[in-house]
């Protein structure tokens, strides 16, 4: 039995100062949740594909974002072009 782990294809963009959690989208390219932590509004996701991003401010507590962040990346085929 083979255990494959798989790799972006693509260069790890800068890891801000407040990145909480980093996800792959389906072709590799990189979704970041950046903020405060657990118990702050001003936790954000971000991906580096198709730069779509959060749009709730008021309300990005960290467990909602993992969750959008996450679906995103399930989502998201889209390649970072810079």
């Amino acid at each position: 039995m083979t255990t494959t782990v798989r790799t972006s294809a693509f260069t790890e963009p800068d890891r801000p100062k407040n990145l909480q959690i980093r996800y792959l989208n389906q072709v590799g390219a990189h979704v970041d949740v950046t903020g405060s932590g657990e118990h702050a509004e001003n936790n954000r996701w971000k991906c580096h594909g198709c730069k779509d991003t959060s749009r709730s401010p008021e309300t990005d507590w960290l467990f909602w974002m993992r969750e959008k962040a996450s679906a995103h990346a399930s989502a998201c085929r889209a390649i970072p072009l810079t």
